[in-house]
């Protein structure tokens, strides 16, 4: 399989101004394109910003811009995953990411895992839904999503390769952040022998919170394979070598994935 080029963007993402938001990210998209990048992946809530308890900052899933992006999806050849905070049409509030992808219709991931400052104003998701793209299949999870391990193996499971954990983490400084991704994402990598990518906000939000900018890329041997502080809206491009997925699934001694006793789990459930 050929390499995977996967921009992961540290955005700036102000409450209350989609349309700047939305056109900071279609700038990315395009810089990202001439990068020939195949994967350009935004934090969680980018183009609405992040408030748990603000939801008169929910939109809707509106044609309009949502055929502007898929139109680059089509135009560039990639797959945009970008967030917001969703108001159904249900009148439900979901924590949800979009995928965009040429010749396919939108698809999207809905946080499954509530924080306990969420729990209260979102609803949460029930899909653990595993896409696929120019050979890959993906999964998305989001920010709090993280901390539950067997979300990963369930999506492993589906035949993930590489999982995307966008982030609306606010609080503490990005080394601070860094030391807690690499404790819990280079366990969900390594469990499960799958790529994993993960983005945060960067800044002041217009509602009090501030984010840490950092990005992450994590092999599915579970090593370090990329780290990016950002103090601005700054985006990173990641040449993934897919021949090591095969590697360390060939192994009898990396891959555990098939020797797990799920009826034991299941029995004790």
């Amino acid at each position: 399989m050929q390499n995977i080029r996967v921009t992961l963007v540290v955005q700036n993402c102000p409450v209350k101004r989609f349309a700047h938001n939305l056109d900071l990210t279609i700038k990315h998209v395009s810089a990202a394109a001439r990068h020939n990048c195949d994967f350009v992946v935004f934090p969680e809530m980018n183009l609405t910003g992040y408030t748990p308890s603000d939801l008169s900052n929910a939109v809707t899933l509106d044609s309009g811009w949502m055929e502007e992006l898929h139109r680059l999806a089509q135009k560039h050849n990639m797959a945009i995953l970008t967030g917001l905070l969703e108001k159904s049409d249900s009148g439900k509030i979901y924590a949800t990411h979009l995928v965009f992808r040429p010749n396919q219709a939108v698809a999207l991931y809905r946080k499954i895992h509530l924080s306990p400052f969420e729990a209260p104003y979102f609803s949460c998701g029930d899909d653990v839904g595993v896409f696929k793209f120019k050979g890959l299949h993906f999964g998305i999870q989001l920010c709090y999503d993280a901390h539950f391990p067997e979300l990963s193996t369930a999506m492993a499971l589906k035949k993930a390769d590489i999982i995307f954990f966008p982030h609306a983490s606010p609080r503490g400084t990005p080394e601070e952040k860094s030391a807690s991704w690499k404790r819990h994402l280079t366990a969900r990598a390594f469990d499960n022998a799958v790529f994993v990518a993960a983005v945060n906000q960067v800044g002041e939000n217009d509602a009090g919170l501030n984010f840490p900018g950092i990005s992450m890329m994590i092999g599915p041997d579970g090593f370090l394979a990329g780290q990016n502080i950002a103090y601005e809206n700054k985006m990173y491009t990641h040449v993934l070598d897919i021949s090591l997925l095969e590697q360390i699934r060939t192994h009898k001694m990396r891959y555990f994935l098939p020797n797990r006793r799920a009826n034991l789990i299941e029995e004790q459930s």
